[in-house]
């Protein structure tokens, strides 16, 4: 089923949180490498760029992702969690969109100051609003930095809770994740 339902999240739901979930992870490892290329490494112009092009794609499913969540149906809370859990949950997720949405635009304005538009794997670009800041890709590259390892944390909180309700608690939490009815 493309849909969700009462019960469980559809097709699309699924698919998006685990291809951006693979995304956000792709983006961070290779963040975290580039940063040590040196200007000889084959590899310092290509990394940023699909870095940069894999982020703005990311972007895009974002938005699609939002605006899913929004006009879609989502499933009722699965009855054994208790009040804390479901706020707690809330909370974790709520900081996952946000977290996202402040690594692209930090991302942005990192790559743009310059002037130049993102290039998205040559197939588009993205334009330049250039410098709108004093030491724009400096204060943004601190965001970018600190987010991505905040984001990392909470996305790793997420994912051993929803193990611990998988194997410890034995409930449908990761199962309806993965597509399946209840």
């Amino acid at each position: 089923m493309l849909k969700n339902s009462q019960h469980h999240y559809g097709l699309i739901s699924v698919l998006l949180h685990w291809l951006m979930a693979f995304m956000v992870i792709g983006l961070f490892s290779l963040g975290v490498w580039m940063v040590d290329l040196t200007y000889y490494s084959k590899w310092y112009r290509i990394a940023p760029d699909w870095h940069k092009s894999v982020g703005m794609l990311l972007a895009v499913l974002w938005c699609i992702r939002l605006l899913w969540r929004l006009f879609s149906q989502q499933p009722k809370s699965i009855a054994s969690h208790r009040a804390w859990q479901r706020l707690l949950s809330g909370i974790v997720q709520a900081y996952l969109y946000l977290a996202m949405a402040l690594m692209v635009l930090s991302g942005y304005l990192i790559s743009t100051e310059d002037g130049r538009a993102i290039s998205v794997f040559g197939w588009f670009d993205v334009p330049s609003l250039g410098a709108l800041f004093n030491h724009q890709a400096d204060i943004a590259g601190l965001v970018h930095e600190y987010v991505a390892y905040s984001l990392i944390a909470f996305a790793s909180i997420h994912g051993l809770a929803a193990l611990k309700h998988h194997v410890i608690d034995k409930d449908q939490t990761l199962s309806r994740m993965l597509g399946r009815k209840l």
